[in-house]
């Protein structure tokens, strides 16, 4: 190893040491913890290692609903999500008057607290004695009848939480994507002008792959972000998931850590590592589908 070898090194040093000790360490204590069968957390003893936290995990009506409402709020936030904060980001990129103010106005729900937007979230749609909520008063108007949407039907409760996660996820989106936008050469458009393509056209042929890295990466931390949904779910329905029936799979880990279930940190562990392994099963996934689509 030469002597700049060396020097990079020692530039990486304080890094590598960082990630060591904060993620790859907990990471092997989660596995560790998840293999000890009877963990008592006061003793820190145990009567055995082997599968026994992963079997009663996945046999877990609680964690099976929580996975439910995982995929489902992953499957119905992320691209509803990505492809209206790429419209918003088009529109916003063909503005020139007050274009700066639009974009701080569709950035304020990132910056403000996340139990506060629920909170208000909350009031528009719950429906209490003595009154329906704003929502259910325009529904009213088209001769619907009102619903409970933050302790009535199951499927009521799922549309509030996605449509929460989409509103407060959107900002930053909007944001990438218009500096993505601005990022594309505007000699190409004047090219495609020339030849006299259409709009839709140069979208899809220009835009889309010029914008694509941008894209990727919003669709994987997207991903990511929604399998870890929590706070979302507490800001609309309180920290008892579980009778919602609206926790996710991070609100089942805590659950089992200091809620209502706590005081079994091996069941925690283990659906900590499940969750682990299903989102990097999804992030490979993504990985091998944008090796052919994604232009750098």
């Amino acid at each position: 190893m030469n002597r700049h070898q060396t020097k990079a090194w020692l530039y990486l040093l304080p890094s590598i040491l960082f990630l060591g000790l904060f993620m790859v360490y907990p990471l092997f204590d989660v596995l560790v913890y998840s293999m000890e069968e009877g963990y008592n957390f006061a003793s820190q003893t145990y009567f055995g290692v082997g599968l026994y936290n992963y079997s009663y995990v996945l046999h877990d009506p609680y964690f099976l609903q929580a996975l439910k409402n995982t995929f489902i709020l992953v499957i119905i936030t992320v691209p509803i999500s990505t492809g209206l904060a790429l419209l918003i980001s088009l529109g916003l990129s063909s503005i020139k008057f007050l274009k700066d103010l639009y974009q701080t106005i569709y950035f304020l729900p990132y910056v403000t607290n996340t139990l506060a937007v629920g909170l208000v979230f909350m009031i528009l749609f719950q429906k209490t004695e003595y009154t329906d909520g704003l929502v259910n008063l325009v529904l009213s108007w088209f001769g619907s009848s009102p619903v409970d949407f933050i302790n009535g039907p199951y499927w009521a409760k799922m549309f509030v939480l996605c449509f929460y996660t989409i509103w407060v996820v959107m900002p930053f989106k909007i944001l990438i994507l218009t500096g993505a936008l601005a990022s594309v050469n505007p000699d190409y458009y004047k090219a495609a002008k020339v030849d006299g393509t259409s709009a839709f056209r140069t979208f899809v042929r220009i835009t889309l792959p010029m914008i694509s890295p941008m894209m990727f990466y919003l669709i994987i931390t997207g991903f990511i972000g929604a399998f870890k949904a929590y706070s979302d779910a507490v800001a609309l329905f309180g920290t008892d998931l579980n009778a919602a029936g609206m926790n996710t799979i991070v609100g089942y880990i805590y659950d089992m850590l200091y809620g209502n279930s706590g005081g079994f940190p091996s069941y925690a562990s283990a659906a900590a590592i499940l969750l682990f392994a299903i989102i990097l099963t999804i992030t490979c996934m993504n990985m091998m589908v944008g090796k052919k689509h994604i232009h750098y």
